[in-house]
């Protein structure tokens, strides 16, 4: 089974800013080239899970509940646009709490697994896409390929001082497809039309907006 894991926070939806958190459904903005690629993960046969850290709900930012609307939300964009997800994991925890679901460990990744009935090992052939150092550690620590992407919050710079580096480096998700597919999947052709429509027309990622800090 082929099987991709990915932060939430600037990989899937744009990036709300250092030590700010989406509170509310209408503030999380699915970032369109995102949407595209977890479509065509889905058309290759991919399981896709999201793992996410959500320390804001630990701190009383905001609500659980907030939590699974905003949830509901962007499941429901990704499936009426194609894509499929296998299922969204979150620590919800604060980062003293020394539990083992918040990237860099592996808890939710274990969890994700065993819902499709797999083990740990099944990581060792996955991918970890994330923006920040943890993800990368965390995919680190689950033997999976790790991908750094520049939609978020780390900038290429940054990981050259990580003790670990992630295994490849690209501009966002649907950038990461040719790495995640390999170049004899069909869908990389959908992806190369998709990157032409774009330059053709002018139009640029929105990857960061304005938030009022929490």
């Amino acid at each position: 089974m082929k099987i991709v894991f990915l932060d939430r926070d600037g990989v899937i939806n744009a990036f709300p800013g250092d030590g700010k958190y989406v509170t509310r459904v209408k503030d999380f903005h699915l970032l369109s080239r995102s949407q595209e690629a977890i479509k065509l993960l889905t058309e290759a046969g991919f399981a896709i899970f999201v793992i996410s850290n959500q320390a804001g709900v630990g701190k009383g930012v905001y609500s659980r509940e907030k939590l699974k609307q905003i949830t509901r939300k962007f499941v429901q964009e990704i499936k009426a646009s194609g894509g499929r997800l296998a299922g969204v994991y979150y620590c919800t925890h604060r980062s003293t709490a020394g539990c083992d679901c918040r990237k860099p460990e592996i808890g939710n990744i274990r969890k994700a697994l065993d819902s499709i009935g797999k083990t740990v090992r099944a990581a060792k052939g996955a991918f970890f896409v994330g923006d920040t150092k943890s993800d990368i550690f965390a995919g680190y620590n689950a033997k999976c390929k790790t991908i750094l992407v520049l939609s978020g919050r780390a900038q290429r710079s940054e990981a050259r001082s990580w003790g670990i580096k992630p295994d490849f480096i690209a501009k966002d998700l649907l950038a990461a497809l040719p790495i995640i597919l390999g170049d004899r999947e069909p869908a990389l052709n959908r992806v190369r039309e998709h990157e032409r429509y774009l330059k053709k027309n002018h139009i640029r990622m929105r990857t960061r907006v304005r938030y009022n800090t929490v």
